[in-house]
């Protein structure tokens, strides 16, 4: 059986290097074999064999069979992916750790000088960061208006929504009559939840200090433009705009 380009792609994203996948892949074809022997089997150079399965062996995927001559064998690729997931994980959080205890006080007080009224923010991923963002920092009362709900969105906001309602800050959720009635079952367990039979755009606003505006022509392409402001009068405006509508809905 040839192994697809897919899977050799995978185990890079592992940590492994091209040898180290073939080395790995030979040794899970053929069983316990003499580094001789494997260096012909995968295509490896002699001289840089031992060097492979010494990599190999510390990062958690081969094992030794000590013998006249030693051989090697794949450790079951189940017990070497996880074994190097969890690792990987714990040096990512290791690494988070220590980056934000150096870099985030010097960009809250930099930003404290430097601070826009107003960012532009573009693409799903970058909006999903920003109400995520937004969401953790949220005290009192959130308010939000949903034109278009897509799931990649209530993936995220759900946990929140589901934290903020166990510390009590108050949820409204106003989205469009034509919502799936699955996402609304999921949204009322969280937020008091409301619909209406039109909506034009729609956005988010944190504790009366914090406002996104959800822009873009093209609903069905999900996120793709918003702004965000701490501006007093922009976040005034956005609320008293929401309440107008809110009071002109239906429960969900």
């Amino acid at each position: 059986m040839t192994v697809s380009e897919t899977t050799k792609k995978a185990l890079k994203h592992f940590g492994l290097t091209e040898y180290e996948v073939k080395a790995y892949i030979a040794l899970v074809e053929a069983g316990p074999v003499p580094a001789s022997q494997l260096s012909t089997t995968a295509g490896i150079p002699y001289s840089k064999i031992y060097e492979i399965l010494g990599n190999l062996e510390r990062k958690g995927w081969v094992e030794t069979e000590q013998g006249r001559p030693s051989k090697y064998f794949a450790k079951p690729p189940s017990t070497a992916l996880e074994s190097s997931r969890v690792r990987m994980e714990n040096t990512l959080k290791s690494s988070q750790s220590d980056a934000l205890t150096e870099l985030q006080p010097l960009y809250e007080k930099k930003e404290v000088q430097e601070r826009p009224d107003i960012w532009i923010v573009r693409g799903q991923n970058n909006i999903l960061d920003r109400i995520k963002e937004t969401l953790g920092r949220t005290r009192r009362e959130l308010l939000v208006a949903m034109p278009v709900l897509p799931d990649s969105l209530i993936s995220v906001a759900a946990p929140l929504l589901s934290n903020m309602n166990s510390r009590g800050i108050k949820v409204s959720i106003m989205v469009p009559s034509v919502t799936a009635k699955e996402a609304i079952r999921r949204l009322k367990g969280l937020a008091e939840v409301r619909v209406r039979e039109q909506m034009f755009g729609g956005g988010m606003i944190s504790d009366s200090n914090q406002i996104i505006i959800l822009l873009g022509e093209e609903p069905e392409k999900g996120l793709t433009l918003a702004i965000s402001s701490e501006h007093v009068g922009l976040v005034k405006f956005g609320k008293i705009y929401f309440e107008f509508l809110w009071e002109n809905s239906r429960l969900a």
